[in-house]
């Protein structure tokens, strides 16, 4: 059975935004961290063109602080993570419906909600055996 599956091209400036984005830097800002031959105007072009020039794609993932292949090939729509199994060799990969990233941050979230319950819980504790220590010391 031949292989219909037809390879989705990747918008390479898309990718440049999105991971600008992830970092929270602003195009001007962007500009700035690229160099003083860079304006707001270059970013919002380079990051409308579908193919970023090779020559580029260095200095570009080194300030986004992500490989240039991550820039040439992430899917932000199919949004696909693949693992690697380093023993077997074989891949597997999983399509969501949500964004891997968002859920990432609500158990950070949460793991913080539950760190700050535990001391309170350790602040009640500590009070509570305070107390029992005063009342001991002032029994005898």
């Amino acid at each position: 059975m031949p292989n219909t599956t037809h390879q989705q091209r990747v918008h390479e400036g898309h990718n440049i935004k999105r991971f600008r984005e992830m970092h929270g830097i602003k195009q001007e800002a962007f500009a700035k961290l690229l160099g003083n031959e860079w304006n707001q105007r270059k970013v919002s072009t380079l990051e409308d063109k579908e193919t970023i020039d090779p020559s580029l794609l260095p200095k570009l993932a080194e300030v986004l602080q992500v490989s240039v292949e991550a820039i040439k090939s992430f899917d932000e729509k199919a949004r696909t993570n693949i693992f690697s199994d380093n023993y077997t060799g074989y891949a597997v990969s999983a399509q969501y419906n949500f964004n891997p990233i968002d859920k990432w941050i609500e158990a950070l979230n949460e793991k913080v909600k539950l760190y700050e319950r535990l001391l309170e819980s350790e602040s009640k504790h500590s009070a509570f055996l305070e107390q029992l220590l005063d009342q001991i010391t002032k029994e005898k």
